[in-house]
């Protein structure tokens, strides 16, 4: 059972560039002795014949067979774009040539 101490959130504070008031010191000391406790009691109970895991549900990727089909021509891909240039999408230039 670990006991984090006032002084213990205070350097770790410190480290990470927080100012803390004496009272919120004190209030996550205690949060924190709390969180470092329930950690371990998971390590306790973890066994060898579990394997780990990034998810506890089994995950699978929902795909579908790539199969060739007809697609739209040029000029159906075109007919509502704002403006066209050679068979491309025209749009305004972002970037200046250098």
């Amino acid at each position: 059972m670990s006991h984090l101490s006032r002084e213990d959130v205070a350097h770790v504070a410190m480290l990470a560039r927080i100012q803390l008031e004496d009272a919120e010191l004190d209030r996550l000391a205690a949060q924190l002795d709390q969180i470092v406790d329930w950690v371990g009691q998971v390590g306790e109970v973890a066994s060898d014949d579990v394997p780990p895991m990034s998810h506890p549900m089994p995950l699978a990727n929902v795909t579908r067979p790539d199969e060739v089909r007809e697609s739209l021509t040029v000029q159906q891909a075109l007919a509502n774009a704002p403006q066209a240039q050679d068979d491309r999408f025209a749009v305004p230039r972002i970037l200046d040539e250098e």
